[in-house]
């Protein structure tokens, strides 16, 4: 998986996800996560257009990573989920939990 960061103002950062995310690769994830979650109010939008494939791993970096952006007043935010993604996060009852959005630029704007 290729991870890519770009900072926004104010305070935001967009994640690019490309591959798949899964047991090998959530590592990765979770420490560009715990950086970013550090800081005070915490925005960070996860472009997951590019994922082909993620796993519960994958999911629980995405949810943990969402926790403890809630917990210094911040967020984190899906971007771009493909069809199979949405269902995912649809079928364990997430959607209302972590925000999906259909793109990077609706994600930055609320």
């Amino acid at each position: 998986m290729q991870v890519s960061v770009a900072h926004h103002p104010p305070n935001t950062a967009v994640l690019v996800l490309r591959g798949s995310l899964d047991i090998d690769t959530a590592p990765a994830l979770k420490a560009n996560l715990n950086r970013l979650v550090e800081r005070p109010s915490p925005r960070i939008v996860v472009d997951v257009s590019g994922l082909d494939f993620c796993d519960s791993m994958g999911v629980g970096v995405l949810v943990n990573a969402h926790a403890r952006a809630t917990e210094r007043d911040g967020w984190v935010r899906l971007a771009a989920p493909s069809a199979f993604l949405r269902r995912l996060f649809d079928t364990l009852g997430l959607t209302d939990y972590l925000a999906l959005y259909p793109d990077v630029e609706a994600a930055l704007k609320e």
